[in-house]
């Protein structure tokens, strides 16, 4: 019997039933972030960032895994920048690292790093892919965390200069900016429950940090407005879907709660201008009040060119009077990724709808959204995903529902590129659309990596026909 391979298999197949719904000039892209693929952590002079500290200290990353190597693509970037050409692509979302750029977190940047940047970003024109950049994906220098770090005020101004610095040295070459990337980790992961970089444990000071992210955003806009007043420029938040569990007054409020600690006290200042009175009445008295100054919302809110959403997972919200802001929150069902995270793909459907009635007019990218399987290479050399595949199947058809009912969704960033360093994690969780060993450093396209650029390829002839 002759065995039909898994792509010949997958060809056969339909992608998603309404590829129309996506508009002409939809940007189909993968997304990294420096610290969990590039490695050479002690080379071209990089300085230690909060997650080398955080790596490398016992007991607070899996295994004692660090982003030392992590995917080499420090070293691999050319053969990385065709790999991703070969997956038809039409964007790349990628992050420069402060703490390569910027060592000590002031001052003048440092010239390798502005140099390898400049060839990853030319490598990218030359292949035809459009790149979105992010200035910071968590990487804080050492230094600034020794300072205080993001609940120090300061803070937010030394991003501003690294954020103006970064993009006259690169702005040339790369006109689409992201400022921050999922303020809410680096606020509740890294400062409130210890879980992320730099490990702390004390709620008031996530509450700090929060605001002076916000802060430090809105400031980082200005000035790049001023230096590069033709670039787009945007942030983009973890937005959560949160449903109470019981339909109780206590879960309702917790839920509102915890919307108002994930959600809002980041959409509401870019957006509306004004924390929203649920954001006070959970915040204020654990640590907002210290902080928030006279015309800071003025500054946050400076108008962006469109707004990122991350989202992986739909949550369900209890009361619980000893959990942290008096809620407890678990995985919708079903939660069947290797992360334990819900895969409902009504869900995105529902935040993109959100964001766009609740918050802001300007366009919207889906700048990460995908899970985590254990995938394996079996014996015939393949990485046979079919759960990633059902998963992005289900979460663009839910990205086209949102199209058809009036949200203006520009393009889609699948998380992530190649599998890589999943912070607190370590290497045992899966994301990527590319598998890679971690000990040879070989890249193998998944199922889903094929998947995808038959659904991208798919996309253009539709374009290409009604076009004609």
């Amino acid at each position: 019997m002759t065995e039909i391979s898994p792509t010949a298999r997958l060809n056969s197949e339909p992608s998603i039933e309404d590829i129309r719904a996506f508009p002409s000039d939809f940007r189909w892209g993968l997304a990294t972030a420096a610290y969990q693929i590039e490695g050479a952590a002690f080379e071209g002079g990089r300085g230690p960032s909060i997650w080398d500290t955080f790596s490398h200290t016992l007991g607070l990353s899996l295994h004692g895994d660090t982003g030392d190597i992590a995917c080499d693509h420090y070293h691999r970037w050319q053969a990385d920048l065709d790999l991703l050409k070969s997956l038809g692509v039409t964007d790349y979302r990628l992050s420069v690292s402060w703490s390569r750029l910027q060592p000590s977190g002031h001052g003048e940047l440092n010239e390798i790093a502005v140099a390898f940047y400049r060839d990853v970003l030319t490598g990218l024109a030359a292949r035809g892919i459009r790149a979105l950049v992010t200035l910071y994906h968590w990487d804080l220098p050492q230094p600034l965390e020794d300072a205080g770090g993001w609940p120090v005020r300061n803070t937010a101004y030394r991003f501003a200069e690294f954020a103006t610095r970064t993009v006259t040295a690169l702005g040339d070459i790369a006109t689409d900016w992201l400022t921050l990337n999922e303020p809410w980790c680096s606020a509740f992961l890294g400062y409130g429950n210890g879980a992320h970089a730099p490990g702390r444990k004390d709620y008031r000071a996530a509450i700090h940090a929060a605001h002076h992210l916000n802060l430090g955003h809105g400031l980082a806009v200005a000035r790049i407005r001023e230096v590069m007043p033709s670039a787009s420029v945007g942030i983009t938040n973890i937005v959560t879907d949160i449903v109470p569990a019981t339909d109780s007054p206590d879960d309702a409020a917790a839920a509102v709660r915890l919307d108002a600690s994930s959600n809002r006290v980041f959409l509401d200042p870019v957006y509306v201008g004004a924390y929203s009175d649920a954001v006070w009445d959970t915040l204020g008295h654990r640590g907002l009040s210290d902080v928030v100054h006279e015309g800071d919302l003025e500054i946050i809110s400076a108008p962006t060119d469109f707004a990122g959403i991350n989202h992986y997972q739909r949550v369900i919200a209890s009361h619980d009077a000893t959990a942290p802001f008096g809620v407890a929150e678990k995985p919708a069902e079903p939660a069947t990724t290797s992360f334990g995270w819900s895969v409902i793909p009504a869900s995105l459907t529902a935040v993109l709808t959100r964001v766009s009635r609740e918050f802001t007019s300007v366009p919207l990218y889906v700048t990460e959204n995908g899970a985590s399987y254990d995938d394996y290479v079996d014996p015939n050399g393949d990485v046979v995903d079919t759960e990633r595949i059902a998963y992005l199947r289900g979460y663009l058809g839910a990205a086209a529902d949102a199209i058809a009912d009036g949200v203006d969704l520009r393009g889609y960033y699948a998380w992530s590129f190649l599998d890589n360093f999943e912070w607190a994690e370590g290497y045992s969780k899966r994301f990527g659309l590319v598998w890679v060993d971690y000990r040879t450093q070989e890249r193998i396209p998944k199922l889903s990596a094929h998947w995808y650029r038959r659904l991208i390829t798919e996309h253009q002839e539709v374009v290409a026909y009604t076009t004609a």
